[in-house]
C-alpha cells in the first residue's frame, strides 16, 4: 500500500486510515477529537461490525455494510478525508465540481459542441 504523505493529509485522517488497516474487519464510521498534550494528539474512531446483527437491522446504519463500503477511510470517503480531495465548501472549492478535480479540468478545457440533427 501507498503511504500518504502528512502534508497531503490531516493528522485525524492519517489516524483513521491506521486503524481501518489494522482492523480489516470492522469498517470506519467517523472520528472526533478527544485531546492533546505537548507532543501528542488524540482522537477516537469509531468502528462498526457490519456483521453484526443489530447494525444489520438498523435502518440508520446498515448502508455501511454494503461492501462498496470497505476501506471507504482510505479514498477519503469520511468527513475528515473530504478536504484533502478538494470537496467542501467556500472560496476554491469551485475547481472540481463533479467529484475531482481531473474531470473538471479536463470539461474546461475541451471544446463541446452540439450536433444539429
Amino acid at each position: 500500500m501507498e503511504l500518504t504523505s502528512l502534508s497531503q493529509l490531516g493528522i485525524y485522517n492519517l489516524a483513521e486510515e491506521r486503524v481501518g488497516r489494522r482492523a480489516g474487519s470492522l469498517r470506519v464510521l467517523n472520528s472526533y477529537w478527544v485531546g492533546e498534550n505537548a507532543s501528542n494528539k488524540y482522537d477516537e474512531v469509531i468502528l462498526v461490525d457490519p456483521s453484526h446483527n443489530a447494525i444489520r437491522r438498523d435502518t440508520k446504519i446498515n448502508c455501511i455494510v454494503n461492501a462498496v463500503h470497505k476501506h471507504h477511510e482510505l479514498r477519503g470517503k469520511i468527513s475528515v478525508g473530504k478536504p484533502s480531495r478538494g470537496l467542501s465548501k467556500g472560496h476554491r472549492y469551485s475547481q472540481n465540481k463533479g467529484g475531482s478535480r481531473r474531470v473538471a479540468c479536463f470539461r474546461r478545457h475541451s471544446l463541446q459542441l452540439r450536433r444539429k440533427r
